[in-house]
């Protein structure tokens, strides 16, 4: 592997002094990737419009051609931020407008690169703001492969496509998790359930091992739904989850919430511990022991 400049006209950046991430990564064969560190991109899902894709200029590698809005990592950084960075810099998207809902890697053992397929949660409109893009546009799913596309993206579109239908979600049975540990959490259930609310919120900004909810890929940020009952519904909201208060037995409103979830064909997952729950949701969840969260928290 040997690490090279970048070539005279490709490609470049404008906007204050380069990175060092910037650079060509050389494999023994001579195969060139960009990116020191690797490199990350977004795919933008908009319910209705479609992924956002960057027109590349002519100039650009493999120039004239549509991809994904990414570019080379910075020391340090990781392929979510990468991505969200470099999708700012080329096309304008707001942080605050996406949602990552999983992490594919393309890894050649010296590079890699990172797709973080990301829902558009506040419309948005993109704009070019970096030399790199010549046009951005919101194209249909199913027009995807009418476009010349990137050689990149069009080998990792293929894999990446299936993926857009998958929507992981686990309903957290909160009383049976905040019981499994003698912590004097009776004292005060509002403020249990809300310790363990701010730890699966902080899990799930982490990312979650493919593995453990028995998907592909590398990792996933599934919507996460807890169930709150009794005293514990006084607990305060936590960004980045779902919470659903029981009016009457929490289990009911757990099997509801799964049988919901995959009604509207999600892949659900369930932590409890009780048995009698776990029997009813089966047939629509994988279910999942408070010990099995409590190893991954």
């Amino acid at each position: 592997m040997t690490i090279v400049p970048p070539e005279p006209g490709e490609p470049r950046r404008p906007h204050g002094p380069r990175d060092s991430g910037d650079a060509w990564v050389v494999a023994d064969d001579g195969t060139r990737y960009w990116g020191r560190y690797g490199a990350a991109g977004l795919l933008a899902l908009d319910p209705e419009r479609g992924v956002l894709l960057q027109h590349r200029v002519a100039w650009s590698h493999h120039g004239d051609t549509w991809a994904l809005p990414g570019g080379a990592r910075h020391e340090g950084e990781s392929a979510c931020d990468g991505a969200l960075r470099e999708s700012a810099e080329e096309a304008g998207v707001p942080a605050e407008a996406v949602s990552a809902r999983l992490i594919s890697v393309f890894d050649v053992g010296i590079w890699t690169y990172s797709t973080v397929v990301a829902d558009v949660v506040v419309p948005f409109e993109p704009v070019i703001s970096d030399p790199e893009s010549r046009e951005l546009a919101w194209v249909p799913i199913d027009r995807i492969d009418s476009y010349p596309l990137h050689p990149g993206f069009a080998a990792s579109w293929r894999t990446l496509r299936p993926l857009l239908d998958v929507r992981p979600v686990v309903v957290v049975d909160a009383a049976n998790v905040v019981g499994s540990v003698p912590d004097g959490w009776w004292k005060d259930r509002a403020g249990a359930a809300e310790r363990l609310m701010e730890r699966l919120a902080a899990w799930r900004r982490g990312g979650v091992p493919a593995a453990a909810l028995g998907l592909s890929e590398r990792e996933w940020f599934p919507e996460i739904v807890v169930v709150l009952e009794g005293a514990a519904r006084a607990a305060a909201d936590v960004p980045g989850l779902r919470i659903l208060r029981a009016a009457g037995q929490g289990d009911d409103a757990i099997a509801e919430a799964a049988a919901s979830e995959r009604a509207a064909g999600c892949v659900v997952t369930v932590v409890t511990s009780d048995r009698g729950l776990a029997e009813r949701v089966a047939g629509v969840a994988t279910v999942e022991s408070v010990s099995w969260l409590r190893d991954l928290l």
